[in-house]
């Protein structure tokens, strides 16, 4: 049984992970939360640019225990349809990849970016802050 009810958003787990505003929204979805792979990466990213080491970040986000998403070829398409919808407001390509998972598998998305409400591309966005 898959018990994956949200999506998290890296800018979602990076303020669970620095304990910024937001972070008890993140905490109490956990249990039932998961990434795609792309913002997986953004995270770790992150993470590495602040001068964590390689066990360190496995380590961390692994314990974090959320159901990680492989992102498919299906998502990488849904991905690029969002450009067009989401240009005016300036989405990344990570940021789209996380609203095409979320189209994809169905699921709401947490996120910390509020300009992440602005997108219509019929994902239920909700922000932590």
């Amino acid at each position: 049984m898959n018990k994956t009810k949200i999506l998290l958003d890296s800018s979602a787990i990076l303020a669970l992970l620095y304990q910024e505003p937001g972070a008890d929204r993140v905490e109490k979805e956990r249990s039932h939360a998961a990434v795609c792979t792309v913002n997986l990466a953004e995270a770790a990213t992150k993470l590495f640019e602040d001068g964590m080491q390689d066990d360190m970040v496995r380590n961390t986000l692994i314990g974090l225990n959320l159901t990680i998403i492989p992102f498919t070829d299906l998502m990488a398409y849904e991905a690029g349809r969002l450009r067009p919808l989401t240009r005016p407001i300036g989405l990344s390509l990570g940021d789209r990849a996380c609203l095409a998972t979320a189209r994809v598998l169905e699921l709401p998305v947490l996120t910390a970016d509020r300009i992440w409400l602005q997108a219509e591309v019929g994902v239920q966005v909700e922000c932590i802050r």
